[in-house]
């Protein structure tokens, strides 16, 4: 039997997300949906060391927070005024038949429609969308936005306090409203999406990953007339099509062109074609669908042998016309390295660096390296890796940067690094 704490701990990765999804739709509230959760944690430890753990975890989680959610309404004396669902965490038949009528037939992809309403900021959507639902931690979803902690933190409070006092329902919206809902949505998943892509060898974030996958798949099915929701589709599988090969032996990253396609998973990159070319055809370009694009361009290789660095530069044109901003533009200098050399691909990072907004973008230190190194600037390049050591969050990153290190060292000073590997996908 396996042993209590490894049970809770495996039952809140795989299912706190779903959980928290699900109570926050049940309560109306995503305060008490966390505390409820984190309650239901602390009593299940004891118990399945007492007892064992139940053949169902994450069911036996939500019912304990449900009980300790209704345990506060009494206390607070507002039972009476509250309508929680009072459904079993098993569903009744009569569940599952008005389930069918969901319009959005899943817990936390309706909460993330939820949490998109057009009523609040979209920074404090996708902050409030990513932190609960997605579970990121507001230090993940600072480093996605180029802020500090304590900005998300505010945008946290600020969108739950105007969800509370707006009384912005928690109903289901009708597919009427999903338009206006739709850009942030996407945000939040592609957003979730690229932090489990960065962090590929823990297991919590391949979970993340899957599941954002299978949200983007829903999502597909529920709008299959929305290019920039197929976009996105194509974007994840052509992703997930380089699992295999984006770490070494040492576990350490495989920057993208040097890794050996012949891992590359050819059935995922058929898929992600067929929802590039179904897109396609709608006739609606969308910056997703650029996104995947660059990457069907990268897996050409697997065919042609080179990658075709002049056509994902124009690509990237396109993205930073589309879609503005430090991330596009810091990937694009490396297309634009590849395509035309360092020197215009050194002048444009500088560029991008000069007021210090991207010293804590860890793409933008490692590009300048790669750039600065090809130019013979070993002691720069030098400069910008050891800066970068003090930002990476797993070891794959850190061997992958310690390498280069070594290779900058007294023997292979002014020589070239590797390509510098991009944390989204």
């Amino acid at each position: 039997m396996e042993p209590a704490d490894l049970a809770l701990a495996r039952a809140v990765r795989e299912a706190g997300d779903r959980l928290r999804a699900a109570l926050a739709s049940r309560l109306r509230d995503f305060d008490l949906a966390e505390e409820a959760l984190a309650q239901a944690c602390a009593a299940a430890l004891p118990a399945w060391r007492r007892d064992g753990p139940p053949k169902d975890p994450a069911a036996w989680l939500y019912a304990s927070a449900r009980r300790k959610a209704l345990d506060h309404f009494r206390r607070a004396t507002v039972r009476r005024a509250h309508r929680e669902d009072e459904r079993a965490a098993q569903p009744t038949p009569e569940d599952v038949v008005l389930a069918a009528f969901e319009p959005i037939p899943d817990d936390r992809l309706r909460m993330i429609f939820v949490c998109c309403h057009p009523a609040l900021a979209v920074e404090a959507r996708l902050a409030l969308t990513l932190r609960t639902l997605c579970g990121l931690s507001t230090t993940q979803i600072a480093a996605a936005f180029l802020t500090s902690e304590a900005a998300i933190a505010q945008r946290l409070t600020r969108a739950k306090r105007k969800i509370r006092d707006a009384r912005i329902p928690f109903e289901t919206p009708g597919p009427d409203q999903w338009p206006s809902r739709l850009n942030a949505v996407l945000a939040a998943l592609e957003i979730a999406y690229a932090q489990a892509y960065e962090r590929a060898e823990l297991a919590d974030r391949s979970e993340l990953a899957a599941e954002t996958r299978r949200l983007s798949a829903l999502l597909a099915e529920l709008m299959p007339a929305e290019p920039e929701v197929l976009g996105l589709g194509a974007l994840i599988s052509f992703a997930e099509s380089r699992r295999r090969a984006r770490l070494d032996g040492a576990g350490r990253l495989v920057p993208l062109d040097r890794q050996d396609p012949r891992l590359w998973d050819m059935a995922e990159i058929h898929r992600a074609a067929d929802l590039l070319s179904r897109a396609a055809a709608l006739g609606r370009t969308g910056p997703l669908q650029i996104l995947a694009s660059i990457h069907a361009a990268h897996a050409s290789r697997l065919r042609t042998g080179v990658t075709p660095w002049n056509d994902i530069l124009h690509l990237y044109d396109g993205l930073v016309r589309l879609r503005p901003g430090p991330v596009s533009e810091v990937h694009r200098a490396l297309a634009l390295m590849e395509a035309q050399g360092a020197a215009p691909a050194a002048a444009e990072l500088r560029r991008l660096g000069h007021d210090g907004r991207l010293d804590d973008f860890l793409p933008w230190r490692l590009a300048s390296a790669e750039a600065e190194a090809r130019l013979g600037g070993a002691e720069v390049a030098e400069m910008h890796l050891r800066a970068a050591l003090e930002r990476v969050h797993t070891p794959a990153e850190r061997g992958h940067i310690q390498d280069w290190l070594v290779r900058i060292g007294p023997v292979g000073r002014g020589g070239r690094l590797s390509k510098p590997t991009a944390r989204r996908p």
